[in-house]
């Protein structure tokens, strides 16, 4: 059995995060962890990295209940009191930024300036939660009775449970974590089953926050598990709102479970995105906009380009230009500084990969570039270029998470709009013209369909500060900025008569 890479002394900084050989994965104010222990790997190279012992189903039943009681100390505590905890927490991921972009890269196999980038998030939203905390509320509204107020109240929904996926293992449970805390909730967080080493790291960077403020530490309480403890929180009353973020498949099981219970939830699923060039583009912004899309965390994001929707006229050159630029894109070991694209996370995603461009090529698909593995340790597989295939062929309209790009030949704009909206899912979309009209018909009611809808800029490497999230299969939810902070909260519509009359509402008498 190979040393597990944190006794390596390249990897000692895995230490200041407070790793060891075997980790806790369980936190609900003290740290614990009686259940299945998994090993973590490094998808550069397939090594282990470290251990961690998951939680059983009886130590998640008594996070909840911590983490419930720790709602009646934290939701008596002033909205702008709750922003100066998360600024807090922001300034002590401020501190360990390196090393923990460092895990990231390590564990989830992204390079490391994506890593540090992710950690980046967590830290912006942070400070733009502080923000809003001294903001959130409702407005009085004009009543049609006299001597009365008419007005709404949001308070918070109590304990919000929050599954994250492996390809953002820090971000995503930032943007529910720091808008949640502001609003008044606590947190439970099960991160993904093969990225458990950053749930650990990060839970012990917030509890030691909370420690330091004299605190519950079950205001955030981690879980780490595996299906079983996925599914407790989704059939689990006492979850308030459940955000899941993950595939569509199990996004959609997870959905029907908590609609079951009549519970709410937050889904961000998949994304089978476009990019729309037009003749009148811009080639320079299209072509490095492409490849980032494509290229970047090796295919493994929600909002990764996967079809490129080209006007016939200039097909071939955008196809050359790409194909050139996707020769120097430098693959390496993620953590070098010089890499621009690293492993794919597991083995299964390679297998995933060999099929889907086995597939393409039976459905009348050309691999322009790509196709095959590299022959070196880890995850490696070639960024790849299929062209030739028709627009609804069916592996055009699966979503595989590999780093795979269908070009597609239109020659109208109808055309184009339709194409970008006959797949199921609806999260980002982006069209590259010069053409004003034809930008806001894109914005417009018959344009696209998606969430996230952009004009000269890729589909991926969304800002904070506005609503993340797609519809249909791509479940609906929102995060992050605009008023996504309303999803962490109940609305209530209140009447307050000041006067000593009873007039009803709509000139009712009843007498």
């Amino acid at each position: 059995m190979s040393t597990l890479l944190i006794n390596q002394p390249k990897y000692a900084w895995l230490k200041e995060l407070g790793l060891a050989e075997d980790n806790n994965g369980v936190y609900h104010g003290t740290w614990g962890g009686q259940g299945e222990v998994i090993t973590s790997y490094c998808p550069a190279n397939n090594e282990p990295i470290a251990r961690v012992r998951q939680a059983t189903l009886s130590e998640y039943e008594e996070t909840v209940q911590k983490s419930k009681e720790a709602w009646k100390v934290w939701a008596d505590i002033p909205a702008p009191k709750r922003g100066e905890i998360v600024r807090q927490i922001g300034d002590a991921l401020r501190k360990k930024i390196d090393v923990l972009g460092r895990l990231v890269s390590l564990e989830m196999g992204k390079i490391y300036v994506e890593g540090v980038g992710e950690v980046q998030e967590y830290i912006d939203v942070c400070d733009y939660a502080v923000g809003l905390s001294r903001m959130i509320g409702g407005p009085i509204l004009p009543s049609e009775r006299p001597g009365h107020a008419l007005l709404e109240q949001w308070n918070p929904v109590g304990l919000v449970g929050i599954i994250t996926a492996f390809n953002f293992p820090v971000a995503v449970y930032g943007w529910n974590n720091a808008l949640a805390l502001i609003c008044g909730n606590v947190c439970l967080w099960k991160g993904a089953p093969s990225t458990p080493l950053t749930s650990v790291a990060v839970t012990k960077i917030v509890a030691e926050v909370l420690e330091h403020n004299s605190l519950p530490g079950a205001i955030c309480s981690m879980t780490c598990g595996g299906a079983d403890v996925g599914t407790a929180m989704a059939k689990d009353e006492r979850v308030n709102l459940l955000s899941f973020t993950g595939s569509t498949q199990v996004g959609k099981s997870v959905g029907m479970m908590v609609q079951e219970r009549f519970g709410r939830q937050l889904l961000e699923l998949g994304g089978n995105n476009a990019i729309i060039v037009f003749e009148d583009a811009d080639l320079n912004l299209v072509v490095p906009s492409a490849v980032f899309a494509s290229v970047g965390t090796a295919g493994q994001r929600c909002t990764t380009t996967r079809r490129l929707i080209l006007h016939e006229s200039l097909h071939d050159t955008v196809v050359e230009r790409i194909a050139k630029a996707y020769k120097q894109v430098r693959i390496g070991d993620p953590w070098d500084a010089t890499t621009m694209y690293g492993p794919l996370h597991t083995k299964q995603a390679v297998e995933q990969y060999l099929a889907a461009v086995e597939k393409a090529k039976e459905q009348g698909g050309t691999v322009v570039c790509g196709g095959k593995v590299i022959d070196r340790p880890g995850n490696y597989v070639e960024p790849t270029i299929i062209t030739g295939l028709a627009h609804d062929a069916p592996i055009v309209h699966t979503e595989t998470f590999v780093p795979i790009l269908y070009v597609l030949k239109f020659k109208e704009e109808e055309e184009a709009f339709g194409w970008n909206n006959e797949v199921k899912q609806g999260l980002s979309s982006s069209i590259f013209t010069k053409d004003m009209g034809r930008v806001f018909r894109w914005l417009g009611p018959k344009g696209s369909d998606c969430g996230i809808v952009n004009v000269n800029i890729p589909t991926s490497g969304a800002e904070i500060g506005g609503a993340f999230g797609g519809e249909k299969h791509t479940g609906g939810g929102r995060e992050s900025g605009s008023d996504s902070w309303k999803q962490y909260m109940r609305r209530s519509t209140c009447t307050i008569n000041y006067s000593k009359e009873l007039p009803l509402a709509q000139g009712i008498k009843f007498e």
